[in-house]
């Protein structure tokens, strides 16, 4: 029989590559997500709470949705992106606590913005927040909004994901016509690390979180080897075929992303996934050279 998997944020970069590699997997899938049920879709609106009984007898649960966060943050923008992932993750989580037949896990999303702007230090799961800025807070208070779950019994893992590398989408997209034309290059100092996993990892990691049971709390999802800003941008123009010798100015980012360009762009992390390899998991593209040859010259 197969195993009954209800994924939300099915239409996102990460969802709408998951869902079919669980197909194909022999998973039986139904998305949960606005709208009306039917069609192997449960309807829902994360403001509001969820009946226990509409999502009850699920094994798993795989909870990716959330407002994107690219785009400059005004007031309402931060508090889309705060309420569509507490508010949501937490009416989620105290029906899946209160089902009849509840879930053996739920994989709630997550980032590794948790960590905050953390310079050279090496981050890893046991690693504490940082500072006060809005990635960090959001991505404690969306973490603590899954606490019913994990009282209730039910093993909770949060996938701190760092950035998702597909040219269907997410920042790389973003990246690719600037430097396609030969006007890439570094972002302020360049020093800043960016802590980045290919889509395929992305989906290999969240297969894997499913079967081993051992895996519960915090997941860092990010390649092994991350990458200065400068090195990043260096290996895509190279990858490109292209120079990389226009660097946008931190005084630059700040005047045109506001506060997303200070956290986002000129924040550093660097992140080291120690549950996954710890757990056995064996990246497909660990190397990101070879992951961008991958995704750009197919």
């Amino acid at each position: 029989m197969p195993v009954k998997v209800l994924v939300s944020g099915s239409s996102g970069l990460i969802g709408s590559a998951l869902l079919p590699a669980l197909k194909a997997s022999g998973y039986e899938v139904v998305c949960l997500g606005r709208g009306q049920s039917g069609n192997g879709r449960i309807g829902w609106d994360p403001a509001r709470p969820l009946a226990p009984e509409s999502i009850s007898g699920f094994d798993a649960v795989i909870h990716l949705a959330g407002e994107s966060i690219a785009s400059r943050w005004t007031e309402s923008k931060k508090k889309s992106i705060r309420d569509s992932r507490v508010l949501g993750t937490r009416h989620l989580a105290e029906a899946l606590a209160r089902a009849a037949s509840p879930p053996r896990v739920l994989i709630s999303a997550s980032a590794i913005g948790f960590y905050g702007d953390r310079d050279d230090e090496i981050l890893r799961e046991d690693s504490a927040s940082g500072g006060s800025g809005f990635l960090p807070e959001v991505c404690r208070e969306w973490e603590a909004a899954a606490d019913p779950t994990v009282e209730a019994g039910i093993r909770t893992v949060f996938l701190r994901t760092g950035i998702v590398l597909s040219a269907e989408g997410g920042a790389l997209k973003q990246m690719l016509p600037p430097f396609r034309m030969g006007l890439g290059g570094k972002i302020g100092s360049g020093r800043q690390w960016m802590s980045w996993i290919d889509l395929h990892d992305e989906i290999g990691a969240i297969r894997h979180i499913l079967a081993n049971e051992s895996l519960r709390g915090p997941v860092n999802s990010v390649s092994p080897h991350p990458a200065t800003n400068a090195e990043f941008t260096k290996t895509l123009a190279s990858v490109l075929s292209r120079p990389a010798i226009f660097p946008m100015p931190a005084f630059a980012a700040r005047l045109v992303f506001g506060q997303m360009g200070d956290e986002l762009l000129l924040g550093s992390q660097r992140v080291e996934p120690a549950k996954l390899l710890a757990s056995g998991y064996a990246f497909q593209k660990p190397d990101l050279r070879g992951a961008l040859e991958s995704i750009l010259k197919t």
